[in-house]
């Protein structure tokens, strides 16, 4: 293991994954990676980390989490047999969040490929930190596409990560719950999943605190469920302590974080008031642990802030986040990042609804009495993990 301050980062870009589309007027852009590609790359950011291009996951690498029916579907399906092969929209993929798009199953591969490839890499030691910003689709499910996500990337590459490590602790900070990997571990002690969302009223409506998991995996189910407007310091203030917590506690052997760029200030989609650089504290402080770590995408749906954040994020992985200038240099999608061209995601005066709720919600360090969150004695996080 290398020492903190340097880290060796291997980071997997396909080409190709900005060629796909989920149809005009969907939120869902995969172009975002290329301008985030093309931005890390003017930085100057390539030459000082492992670039991959990475291998794409065949239907048995992703059978390992999801049905074989399920990958035959999306193996075969297309925009033409898509109403026939999902008897009326009532099968796989349901409701108009996930369409049978031109090359669906390619990339498909390209994103799950990418987070294997790095869990590989983390195993066999040859990088500390592995970055897949194609990656972290955390809503699909075992037999079913959900929010824009058909494989379960991150699911596949904790598996990958398990046949080396006996504990994996997941880590998301889209505002969005992470609905898709909780279930997939829900039952076990060996993968501890942790997300950071806005749960009421807002989708998928699951991660309530309430949730802890379920047989073994009672204690290792942990949900901090947020307000709209959240703020850098206030989402600093409860993240921190509860990641050193279940850091110093349940000893993961790697570590996965979801950088899910939804919770940005200004996201379409998203309801958080999350600075670029609120957001990337999360990857800066779980650098700070030096446990190997894979850093993937998610949601995000204003693009510019999107590519913003995961290029800074980058740098951050990098250790390099402070010589950054923040006037951007030239890049083939500089119009996008007008009037200001400047690398930043600043808040907004949006209402914060947190306050009181968020302080009821906090850990007591010194009794740790927060059975609201699930990192407690009370809710079985106090025992110590299973070896």
């Amino acid at each position: 293991m290398t020492s903190a301050s340097k880290r060796r980062v291997a980071y997997y870009y396909d080409g190709d994954v900005g060629n796909f589309s989920y149809g005009l007027g969907h939120p869902m852009k995969p172009h975002r990676m290329r301008m985030t590609h093309q931005l890390v790359s003017s930085y100057g950011m390539l030459e000082k980390m492992d670039v991959v291009w990475p291998t794409r996951a065949s239907p048995v690498q992703m059978t390992r989490f999801h049905t074989d029916e399920y990958i035959d579907f999306l193996h075969r399906v297309s925009p033409e047999t898509a109403q026939e092969m999902t008897y009326g929209g009532t099968r796989f993929l349901v409701g108009e969040d996930n369409p049978a798009f031109d090359g669906l199953f390619e990339f498909c591969s390209i994103s799950a490929g990418g987070s294997i490839d790095a869990a590989k890499r983390l195993n066999e030691g040859k990088a500390d930190i592995g970055i897949n910003w194609a990656g972290g689709l955390h809503h699909a499910k075992k037999r079913e596409a959900s929010g824009f996500c058909y494989v379960n990337d991150i699911v596949l590459a904790i598996l990958e990560l398990l046949r080396y490590h006996a504990r994996v602790l997941y880590i998301d900070i889209d505002c969005h719950h992470g609905d898709g990997v909780e279930e997939a571990f829900y039952t076990t002690d060996r993968v501890l999943t942790c997300s950071f969302h806005k749960q009421k009223d807002y989708f998928p409506g699951t991660g309530r605190a309430e949730d802890i998991g379920k047989g073994k995996g009672k204690g290792y189910s942990v949900n901090v469920p947020l307000l709209n407007g959240v703020t850098d310091e206030e989402y600093r203030s409860v993240f921190e302590p509860v990641i050193h917590h279940i850091m110093e506690w349940y000893r993961p052997g790697a570590v996965v974080l979801q950088c899910g760029a939804d919770s940005l200030s200004g996201d379409k989609l998203g309801v958080f008031n999350l600075s670029m650089h609120g957001h990337a504290n999360c990857v800066r402080f779980l650098r700070t642990f030096n446990v190997p770590l894979i850093l993937l995408g998610g949601g995000g749906y204003t693009i510019k802030n999107v590519s913003s954040a995961w290029t800074y994020e980058t740098a951050c992985a990098l250790g390099i986040e402070k010589d950054l200038d923040l006037n951007l240099p030239f890049t083939p999608y500089l119009e996008y990042y007008g009037p200001r061209y400047r690398l930043e995601v600043e808040p907004s005066n949006m209402t914060d609804d947190n306050g009181p709720y968020l302080e009821a919600m906090k850990c007591d360090a010194s009794t740790r009495r927060a059975p609201r969150l699930a990192v407690c004695a009370e809710c079985g996080l106090a025992s110590g993990p299973r070896d």
